[in-house]
């Protein structure tokens, strides 16, 4: 099993979003024979430091419900993981044991909501730009994201009541030629005694 994002489908309501309005921030599910692109993280500093950035993440992390340890591999050396015992914070596609898992939606649903959204740390929208942009910069852009974002440009756009026409947003409307980043990408894979923990 690999974990890899499969859709806009958690509930986020203390950062993005509120609990009268939440966000919708991406999530990862297990999903056979899928890659996921990312990078990771490293503290270092002791025990100590460990500790208070652990606290930090299950915090900000708090919709997750499952952490769960996975091997990391470099682009094209799948053989060997770059890295080992790295904690990835994953959901439960259930909304009867993850009470933050909103569960799929029509496109444009999704794109009303993520449009609207604003919590203590800035709007939905912002958030959902900047993944489009990451995912851009490290060579991996997803199609999903993309139809996504757009879909989200397109409701700023025509949106009226309470919400600002706005034409120029953080992330690209247009696709541009794809360039091999400076960034190295790494490929998630699960490691086989992996122990998934409630957050």
């Amino acid at each position: 099993m690999i974990y890899c994002f499969v859709s806009s489908a958690l509930a986020c309501i203390d950062h993005r979003g509120t609990p009268q309005h939440p966000a919708r921030t991406c999530t990862l599910e297990k999903s056979q024979e899928t890659i996921c692109w990312g990078v990771a993280y490293c503290v270092r500093g002791g025990p100590e430091k460990e500790r208070l950035a652990m606290e930090y993440l299950e915090r900000r992390e708090c919709e997750y419900d499952s952490k769960t340890l996975v091997d990391f591999y470099r682009e094209g050396e799948p053989s060997q993981p770059a890295l080992t015992g790295v904690i990835v914070f994953t959901s439960t596609p259930d909304k009867v044991s993850n009470k933050y898992y909103l569960g799929p939606a029509p496109l444009e649903e999704m794109a009303r909501q993520i449009a609207t959204a604003v919590g203590p740390c800035g709007n939905n929208r912002d958030y959902l730009f900047k993944l489009e942009k990451a995912m851009f910069d490290i060579g991996h852009e997803d199609d999903y994201i993309i139809e996504l974002a757009n879909e989200v440009r397109k409701e700023l756009g025509t949106a009226e009541k309470g919400i600002l026409k706005e034409r120029k947003l953080v992330g690209s409307s247009s696709r541009m030629p794809l360039t091999k980043s400076h960034i190295p990408t790494l490929q998630l894979g699960l490691r086989p005694e992996a122990v998934a923990m409630d957050s």
